[in-house]
C-alpha cells in the first residue's frame, strides 16, 4: 500500500491493470445533511419494499429510536428508496443506522430469498445490496433539488402519472407545509438531475 496526498491510502496497481482493492471514501460530517439511495439486491421485478412497507417502517422506527435522526424527505419504491437525513450535532454514524435498518427489516422477513455463494459463505441474507449511495447536501439549492428528485421519482419510474398519487413518500407532508402545491409535477424544476 502506498500513501497519496494527505496520507490517504493508495493501493498498488498490478501488472494486469486492475487495483488490488477498491477504496470507498465516504464523507463523514458530524451533524451532516445527507441524501441516500439504498437498493435491494435483486431489483428486477422485485416489489418487496412496498409489499412489506410496514416492516420497513418498523425498521426505521426501531433504528431512529436508538439513534435519533431527522428524515426530511423519503420515497420508497418497490425495489429501492431515496431519503434525506439530518444527523444530530457531533454524530456522523449514518453507516450504523443503515446497517440497523437493513438488519431489522431482514429479520422481520421469512427466509427464502436467493443468495449468492458469497453471501452463503458469510451467512448473509440476500435482501439488500451491500453498499448504498450517499451524497452530502452542499447548500439550499442542492437540498431543494434532492427533495424534488425524491418526490418525483415514482413518476420517473412510471409507477404513477402524478407525484401526489404515490402513497410511499413524504410529498403529502410537504404539501401540508405549503412547500408544494398538490398538483406539482416536477419536470424542469429537477434541474436535470439524473440519479437512480
Amino acid at each position: 500500500m502506498l500513501c497519496g496526498k494527505a496520507g490517504i491510502p493508495r493501493y498498488s496497481i498490478p501488472a494486469y491493470g486492475l487495483a488490488t482493492m477498491r477504496t470507498y471514501l465516504r464523507n463523514r460530517t458530524p451533524g451532516g445533511l445527507y441524501f441516500f439511495t439504498v437498493n435491494l439486491a435483486e431489483r428486477r421485478g422485485n416489489t418487496l419494499l412496498t409489499d412489506k412497507i410496514a416492516y420497513l417502517r418498523e425498521a426505521f422506527r426501531r433504528t431512529f429510536a436508538a439513534h435519533p435522526t431527522v428524515m426530511d424527505a423519503v420515497v420508497v419504491l418497490p425495489d429501492h428508496l431515496h431519503c434525506i437525513w439530518q444527523l444530530p450535532p457531533g454524530d456522523d454514524g449514518y453507516a450504523t443506522r443503515w446497517r440497523l435498518i437493513k438488519s431489522h427489516f431482514s429479520r422481520l422477513l421469512e427466509p427464502g430469498e436467493r443468495r449468492s455463494a458469497s453471501r452463503l459463505r458469510k451467512g448473509e441474507r440476500g435482501i439488500w445490496q451491500r453498499r448504498y449511495w450517499e451524497h452530502t447536501i452542499r447548500d439550499e439549492r442542492d437540498y431543494a433539488r434532492h427533495v424534488d428528485y425524491i418526490h418525483y421519482n415514482p413518476v420517473k419510474h412510471g409507477l404513477v402519472e402524478l407525484v401526489s398519487q404515490w402513497p410511499y413518500s413524504t410529498f403529502s407532508r410537504w404539501v401540508r407545509q405549503g412547500v408544494y402545491d398538490q398538483a406539482w409535477e416536477g419536470g424542469d424544476k429537477l434541474g436535470g438531475m439524473e440519479l437512480e
